[in-house]
Protein backbone atom coordinates (compact mmCIF):
# COMPACT_ATOMS: atom_id res chain seq x y z
CA UNK A 1 0.00 0.00 0.00
CA UNK A 2 1.70 3.26 -0.87
CA UNK A 3 1.26 6.24 1.46
CA UNK A 4 -1.45 9.04 1.04
CA UNK A 5 0.99 12.19 1.83
CA UNK A 6 -1.35 14.81 1.39
CA UNK A 7 -3.13 13.36 4.58
CA UNK A 8 -0.10 13.59 7.16
CA UNK A 9 0.22 15.86 9.39
CA UNK A 10 3.83 17.71 8.64
CA UNK A 11 5.49 16.10 11.68
CA UNK A 12 4.83 12.95 10.20
CA UNK A 13 5.31 14.21 6.57
CA UNK A 14 9.30 15.21 8.50
CA UNK A 15 9.28 11.41 10.08
CA UNK A 16 8.45 9.56 6.78
CA UNK A 17 11.37 11.82 4.61
CA UNK A 18 14.05 12.04 7.29
CA UNK A 19 13.15 8.33 7.81
CA UNK A 20 13.14 7.09 4.15
CA UNK A 21 17.22 8.69 4.43
CA UNK A 22 16.73 11.99 2.60
CA UNK A 23 17.43 15.50 4.32
CA UNK A 24 14.96 17.68 6.66
CA UNK A 25 14.26 20.32 4.88
CA UNK A 26 12.61 18.52 1.70
CA UNK A 27 9.50 17.83 4.31
CA UNK A 28 9.15 21.52 3.89
CA UNK A 29 9.72 21.84 0.09
CA UNK A 30 7.29 19.03 -0.67
CA UNK A 31 4.75 20.13 1.86
CA UNK A 32 4.66 23.41 0.22
CA UNK A 33 3.82 21.61 -3.33
CA UNK A 34 1.13 19.58 -1.83
CA UNK A 35 -0.56 22.68 -0.13
CA UNK A 36 -0.48 24.39 -4.00
CA UNK A 37 -2.50 21.73 -5.36
CA UNK A 38 0.30 19.81 -7.05
CA UNK A 39 -1.20 16.68 -8.89
CA UNK A 40 1.94 15.04 -9.70
CA UNK A 41 5.16 14.30 -8.18
CA UNK A 42 7.20 15.60 -11.34
CA UNK A 43 5.36 19.43 -10.51
CA UNK A 44 7.76 19.83 -7.31
CA UNK A 45 10.64 21.93 -9.59
CA UNK A 46 13.16 21.89 -6.82
CA UNK A 47 12.98 18.04 -5.75
CA UNK A 48 15.98 16.24 -6.94
CA UNK A 49 15.08 13.29 -9.25
CA UNK A 50 16.10 10.24 -6.76
CA UNK A 51 13.62 11.90 -4.22
CA UNK A 52 11.03 12.29 -7.25
CA UNK A 53 11.75 8.50 -7.96
CA UNK A 54 11.37 7.22 -4.56
CA UNK A 55 7.89 9.65 -3.92
CA UNK A 56 6.59 7.84 -6.95
CA UNK A 57 7.24 4.20 -5.89
CA UNK A 58 5.79 5.17 -2.38
CA UNK A 59 3.31 7.59 -1.94
CA UNK A 60 0.48 8.86 -3.78
CA UNK A 61 -1.47 12.74 -4.51
CA UNK A 62 -4.81 12.62 -3.79
CA UNK A 63 -6.68 14.09 -6.77
CA UNK A 64 -10.11 15.20 -7.28
CA UNK A 65 -10.77 15.64 -10.70
CA UNK A 66 -13.79 17.40 -12.72
CA UNK A 67 -16.30 15.68 -14.41
CA UNK A 68 -18.78 17.96 -14.49
CA UNK A 69 -19.04 21.77 -13.65
CA UNK A 70 -22.44 24.06 -13.29
CA UNK A 71 -22.71 27.41 -12.83
CA UNK A 72 -26.00 29.51 -11.78
CA UNK A 73 -27.01 31.98 -13.78
CA UNK A 74 -28.41 33.79 -10.95
CA UNK A 75 -25.93 33.70 -8.24
CA UNK A 76 -22.73 32.43 -9.80
CA UNK A 77 -22.82 29.11 -7.59
CA UNK A 78 -20.85 26.50 -9.19
CA UNK A 79 -21.60 23.35 -8.88
CA UNK A 80 -19.04 20.39 -9.20
CA UNK A 81 -18.77 17.03 -9.72
CA UNK A 82 -15.63 15.67 -9.17
CA UNK A 83 -14.15 11.81 -10.08
CA UNK A 84 -11.90 10.56 -7.67
CA UNK A 85 -8.92 8.25 -8.07
CA UNK A 86 -11.43 4.72 -8.36
CA UNK A 87 -13.83 6.59 -10.21
CA UNK A 88 -16.28 7.27 -7.77
CA UNK A 89 -17.90 10.69 -7.54
CA UNK A 90 -18.81 13.27 -5.34
CA UNK A 91 -20.45 16.73 -5.44
CA UNK A 92 -19.13 19.84 -4.33
CA UNK A 93 -20.33 23.32 -4.26
CA UNK A 94 -19.10 26.99 -4.09
CA UNK A 95 -20.90 29.78 -3.07
CA UNK A 96 -20.32 33.58 -3.52
CA UNK A 97 -21.12 35.70 -0.43
CA UNK A 98 -19.75 39.27 0.46
CA UNK A 99 -17.53 37.84 2.88
CA UNK A 100 -15.46 35.80 0.49
CA UNK A 101 -16.26 32.02 -0.97
CA UNK A 102 -17.82 28.96 1.07
CA UNK A 103 -17.51 25.70 -0.05
CA UNK A 104 -19.77 22.70 0.43
CA UNK A 105 -17.32 19.79 0.59
CA UNK A 106 -18.22 15.71 0.80
CA UNK A 107 -16.95 13.12 3.12
CA UNK A 108 -18.48 9.93 1.99
CA UNK A 109 -19.63 8.83 -1.42
CA UNK A 110 -22.84 8.12 -1.02
CA UNK A 111 -24.52 7.97 2.58
CA UNK A 112 -25.73 5.42 4.90
CA UNK A 113 -27.80 7.60 6.49
CA UNK A 114 -31.07 6.68 4.85
CA UNK A 115 -33.17 10.63 5.35
CA UNK A 116 -36.17 10.06 2.76
CA UNK A 117 -36.09 13.80 1.55
CA UNK A 118 -32.11 13.79 0.38
CA UNK A 119 -31.09 12.94 -2.62
CA UNK A 120 -27.61 11.27 -1.99
CA UNK A 121 -29.25 8.56 0.62
CA UNK A 122 -30.60 7.19 -2.70
CA UNK A 123 -27.98 6.86 -4.65
CA UNK A 124 -26.74 4.02 -1.39
CA UNK A 125 -22.70 4.58 0.15
CA UNK A 126 -19.80 3.66 -1.47
CA UNK A 127 -17.14 4.33 1.07
CA UNK A 128 -15.81 7.10 2.96
CA UNK A 129 -13.38 10.17 1.60
CA UNK A 130 -9.90 10.25 3.20
CA UNK A 131 -8.56 13.39 4.61
CA UNK A 132 -6.86 14.50 1.97
CA UNK A 133 -10.09 13.32 -0.89
CA UNK A 134 -11.82 15.83 1.25
CA UNK A 135 -8.52 18.27 1.00
CA UNK A 136 -8.44 18.01 -2.45
CA UNK A 137 -11.98 18.86 -3.43
CA UNK A 138 -10.95 22.34 -1.72
CA UNK A 139 -7.50 22.72 -4.01
CA UNK A 140 -9.38 21.52 -7.25
CA UNK A 141 -11.67 24.19 -6.36
CA UNK A 142 -9.64 26.81 -5.81
CA UNK A 143 -7.55 26.40 -9.27
CA UNK A 144 -10.31 26.55 -11.32
CA UNK A 145 -11.94 29.70 -10.26
CA UNK A 146 -8.52 31.20 -9.36
CA UNK A 147 -9.96 32.50 -5.49
CA UNK A 148 -9.30 31.38 -2.11
CA UNK A 149 -11.77 29.91 -0.53
CA UNK A 150 -12.03 31.14 3.71
CA UNK A 151 -15.23 29.16 4.90
CA UNK A 152 -16.40 25.77 4.84
CA UNK A 153 -19.35 23.79 5.30
CA UNK A 154 -18.89 19.62 5.68
CA UNK A 155 -22.67 19.27 4.61
CA UNK A 156 -21.98 17.87 1.31
CA UNK A 157 -22.71 13.96 0.38
CA UNK A 158 -22.04 11.85 3.07
CA UNK A 159 -22.41 12.29 7.07
CA UNK A 160 -19.13 13.63 8.42
CA UNK A 161 -19.37 12.06 11.83
CA UNK A 162 -19.98 8.29 10.66
CA UNK A 163 -16.07 9.04 8.98
CA UNK A 164 -15.05 10.58 11.94
CA UNK A 165 -11.27 9.89 12.00
CA UNK A 166 -10.42 11.26 8.65
CA UNK A 167 -12.74 13.93 9.38
CA UNK A 168 -11.12 15.24 12.18
CA UNK A 169 -7.65 14.58 10.36
CA UNK A 170 -9.02 16.76 7.53
CA UNK A 171 -10.10 19.45 10.20
CA UNK A 172 -6.60 19.56 11.87
CA UNK A 173 -4.86 19.74 8.22
CA UNK A 174 -6.87 22.57 6.84
CA UNK A 175 -6.79 24.64 9.81
CA UNK A 176 -3.05 23.99 10.16
CA UNK A 177 -0.63 27.36 9.21
CA UNK A 178 1.43 25.25 7.28
CA UNK A 179 -1.97 24.22 5.65
CA UNK A 180 -4.55 25.92 3.84
CA UNK A 181 -4.77 27.90 6.91
CA UNK A 182 -8.52 28.15 6.83
CA UNK A 183 -9.67 28.97 10.76
CA UNK A 184 -11.74 26.66 12.68
CA UNK A 185 -14.22 29.70 13.15
CA UNK A 186 -14.47 29.39 9.56
CA UNK A 187 -15.55 25.95 9.69
CA UNK A 188 -19.17 24.42 10.09
CA UNK A 189 -19.70 20.39 10.31
CA UNK A 190 -23.40 18.89 9.76
CA UNK A 191 -24.97 15.80 11.37
CA UNK A 192 -27.87 14.15 11.64
CA UNK A 193 -27.45 13.25 14.55
CA UNK A 194 -24.38 10.54 15.63
CA UNK A 195 -24.85 11.30 18.87
CA UNK A 196 -22.03 9.21 20.59
CA UNK A 197 -19.50 10.96 18.02
CA UNK A 198 -20.96 14.64 19.21
CA UNK A 199 -19.41 13.82 22.63
CA UNK A 200 -16.42 12.41 21.26
CA UNK A 201 -16.23 15.73 19.29
CA UNK A 202 -16.90 18.24 21.67
CA UNK A 203 -13.51 16.92 23.61
CA UNK A 204 -11.24 18.20 20.67
CA UNK A 205 -13.34 21.76 22.09
CA UNK A 206 -12.79 22.71 18.25
CA UNK A 207 -14.07 26.39 17.54
CA UNK A 208 -15.88 25.56 14.36
CA UNK A 209 -19.69 25.47 14.59
CA UNK A 210 -21.44 22.27 15.04
CA UNK A 211 -24.95 22.07 12.72
CA UNK A 212 -27.31 19.47 13.53
CA UNK A 213 -29.87 18.22 10.80
CA UNK A 214 -33.65 17.94 12.93
CA UNK A 215 -35.83 18.47 10.55
CA UNK A 216 -39.20 17.48 13.54
CA UNK A 217 -39.42 18.57 16.73
CA UNK A 218 -40.71 15.05 18.09
CA UNK A 219 -40.05 11.07 17.34
CA UNK A 220 -42.94 10.27 15.54
CA UNK A 221 -42.40 12.76 12.61
CA UNK A 222 -38.33 12.82 12.87
CA UNK A 223 -38.29 8.77 12.64
CA UNK A 224 -40.34 8.81 9.65
CA UNK A 225 -38.12 10.99 7.68
CA UNK A 226 -34.55 10.06 9.23
CA UNK A 227 -33.92 6.80 10.71
CA UNK A 228 -31.07 7.80 12.92
CA UNK A 229 -33.82 8.58 14.83
CA UNK A 230 -34.81 4.68 15.46
CA UNK A 231 -31.22 4.82 16.58
CA UNK A 232 -30.78 7.95 18.63
CA UNK A 233 -33.87 9.36 19.78
CA UNK A 234 -34.43 12.95 19.79
CA UNK A 235 -34.55 13.45 23.50
CA UNK A 236 -30.65 11.66 23.36
CA UNK A 237 -30.00 14.29 20.64
CA UNK A 238 -30.89 17.23 22.13
CA UNK A 239 -29.49 16.03 25.25
CA UNK A 240 -25.76 15.42 23.28
CA UNK A 241 -26.33 18.90 21.87
CA UNK A 242 -27.00 20.76 25.56
CA UNK A 243 -23.88 19.06 26.72
CA UNK A 244 -21.62 20.09 23.54
CA UNK A 245 -22.43 23.76 24.19
CA UNK A 246 -21.76 23.51 28.14
CA UNK A 247 -18.49 21.68 26.80
CA UNK A 248 -17.44 24.38 24.25
CA UNK A 249 -19.25 27.25 24.59
CA UNK A 250 -20.49 27.09 21.18
CA UNK A 251 -23.51 27.81 20.06
CA UNK A 252 -25.49 24.91 18.15
CA UNK A 253 -27.46 25.41 14.44
CA UNK A 254 -29.95 23.54 14.10
CA UNK A 255 -31.33 22.54 10.49
CA UNK A 256 -34.78 22.73 10.11
CA UNK A 257 -36.05 21.54 6.38
CA UNK A 258 -40.01 22.95 6.14
CA UNK A 259 -42.01 20.07 4.44
CA UNK A 260 -45.03 20.98 3.22
CA UNK A 261 -48.06 18.84 5.68
CA UNK A 262 -45.28 17.20 7.08
CA UNK A 263 -43.63 19.43 9.75
CA UNK A 264 -44.28 22.58 9.50
CA UNK A 265 -47.75 23.15 11.28
CA UNK A 266 -48.02 25.50 13.93
CA UNK A 267 -47.97 22.71 16.56
CA UNK A 268 -44.75 21.78 15.01
CA UNK A 269 -43.25 25.04 15.58
CA UNK A 270 -44.61 25.45 19.12
CA UNK A 271 -43.52 21.81 20.04
CA UNK A 272 -40.32 22.86 18.76
CA UNK A 273 -39.68 26.15 20.36
CA UNK A 274 -40.45 23.70 23.90
CA UNK A 275 -37.64 21.07 22.73
CA UNK A 276 -34.99 23.96 22.45
CA UNK A 277 -35.90 26.00 25.23
CA UNK A 278 -32.86 26.93 27.33
CA UNK A 279 -30.36 26.01 24.48
CA UNK A 280 -27.90 28.46 23.24
CA UNK A 281 -28.77 27.64 19.57
CA UNK A 282 -29.99 29.20 16.33
CA UNK A 283 -32.56 27.56 13.73
CA UNK A 284 -31.95 27.46 10.01
CA UNK A 285 -35.53 26.94 8.36
CA UNK A 286 -34.87 25.31 4.74
CA UNK A 287 -37.45 25.09 2.19
CA UNK A 288 -37.15 21.33 1.23
CA UNK A 289 -35.54 20.39 -2.23
CA UNK A 290 -37.90 19.03 -4.62
CA UNK A 291 -35.68 15.55 -5.12
CA UNK A 292 -37.25 13.13 -7.61
CA UNK A 293 -39.51 9.84 -5.92
CA UNK A 294 -39.92 11.63 -2.50
CA UNK A 295 -43.09 13.29 -3.17
CA UNK A 296 -42.15 16.48 -1.11
CA UNK A 297 -43.01 19.59 -1.74
CA UNK A 298 -41.56 22.61 0.44
CA UNK A 299 -43.68 24.79 2.33
CA UNK A 300 -45.27 27.45 0.78
CA UNK A 301 -44.10 30.98 1.77
CA UNK A 302 -47.04 32.23 4.29
CA UNK A 303 -46.26 28.78 6.53
CA UNK A 304 -42.76 29.82 6.62
CA UNK A 305 -43.88 33.26 7.86
CA UNK A 306 -46.02 31.97 10.09
CA UNK A 307 -43.54 29.00 11.57
CA UNK A 308 -40.77 31.23 12.23
CA UNK A 309 -43.01 34.16 13.73
CA UNK A 310 -43.97 31.59 16.46
CA UNK A 311 -40.39 30.22 17.06
CA UNK A 312 -39.11 33.94 17.81
CA UNK A 313 -42.23 34.94 20.08
CA UNK A 314 -40.80 31.78 22.24
CA UNK A 315 -37.08 33.59 21.76
CA UNK A 316 -36.03 30.92 19.68
CA UNK A 317 -33.48 32.76 17.14
CA UNK A 318 -34.60 31.48 13.38
CA UNK A 319 -33.95 33.01 9.61
CA UNK A 320 -35.27 30.92 6.35
CA UNK A 321 -31.80 29.91 4.63
CA UNK A 322 -31.02 31.55 1.05
CA UNK A 323 -31.67 29.32 -1.33
CA UNK A 324 -28.58 29.41 -3.90
CA UNK A 325 -27.68 27.27 -7.23
CA UNK A 326 -31.30 26.21 -7.24
CA UNK A 327 -31.21 26.15 -11.25
CA UNK A 328 -27.98 23.87 -11.29
CA UNK A 329 -29.68 21.21 -8.14
CA UNK A 330 -27.03 22.52 -6.03
CA UNK A 331 -28.01 20.47 -3.29
CA UNK A 332 -26.13 17.36 -1.99
CA UNK A 333 -26.39 14.36 -4.37
CA UNK A 334 -29.00 15.31 -6.98
CA UNK A 335 -25.80 15.76 -9.92
CA UNK A 336 -24.19 12.54 -9.10
CA UNK A 337 -27.62 10.87 -8.94
CA UNK A 338 -28.84 12.32 -12.20
CA UNK A 339 -25.22 11.72 -14.05
CA UNK A 340 -25.07 8.79 -13.11
CA UNK A 341 -28.23 7.49 -14.25
CA UNK A 342 -27.49 9.02 -17.79
CA UNK A 343 -24.17 7.53 -18.53
CA UNK A 344 -24.36 4.56 -16.55
CA UNK A 345 -21.95 5.33 -14.38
Amino acid sequence: MKTDIKSLYYPELESFIVDSGFPKFRAKQIYGWLNKGVCEFEQMRNIPKNLIDFLNSSCYISVANIEKKLVSRYDKTVKYLFRLFDGEFVETVVMSYRHGYSICVSTQVGCKMGCTFCATGKSGFSRSLNSSEILAQIESAQKDLNVRISNIVLMGMGEPLDNFDNVIRFLKLVSSEDGLNIGMRHITLSTCGVVPKIYELAKYNFALTLSVSLHAPDNETRSKTMPINNVYPIEQLITACRDYFDTTGRRISFEYAMIDGVNDTDECAEKLSKLLKGLNCHVNLIPVNSVKGTGYKKSRLDRQRDFINILNKNSITATVRRTLGSDIDASCGQLKRNYTEKTGG
